[in-house]
């Protein structure tokens, strides 16, 4: 009897057991981290600008965080997650590639990954 309230408590709040990532969103993120390093873009975070590669290794900082806390379960909870804004300050990041005008890192990585899945579309 325990087992059944414990059970309806936990579907009611919402609360289910994370699950890891899928090996396809895995390859994806991958990707996206690849696409960041490749790009020679800018990336703003918290009043600097950094070069792709120290921006991708904070970025991999915090995906390593969340895959602990079982917080990754898609591709864009990722992007959404860690990719997006600044945990702390809650500002969202920028990415500048040359001279164009800069752009929030979540449409940046959002159009990264909308390319990755049509280059793998049969």
């Amino acid at each position: 009897m325990k087992s059944v309230f414990l059970f309806l408590v936990l579907l009611w709040s919402g609360v289910a057991p994370a699950q890891a990532p899928t090996m396809a969103t895995t390859r994806e993120i991958d990707l996206l981290f690849s696409a960041l390093e490749k790009s020679n873009c800018q990336f703003y975070r918290n009043g600097s600008w950094y070069s792709a590669q120290k921006a991708s290794a904070h970025l991999r900082r915090k995906y390593d965080y969340l895959l602990k806390h079982d917080r990754v379960t898609s591709t864009e909870s990722f992007i959404e997650l860690a990719a997006s804004r600044s945990s702390m300050s809650r500002k969202p990041y920028l990415v500048k590639c040359g001279s164009a005008a800069p752009i929030e890192s979540k449409d940046w990585f959002s159009r990264k990954l909308v390319d990755a899945r049509a280059s793998r579309a049969p």
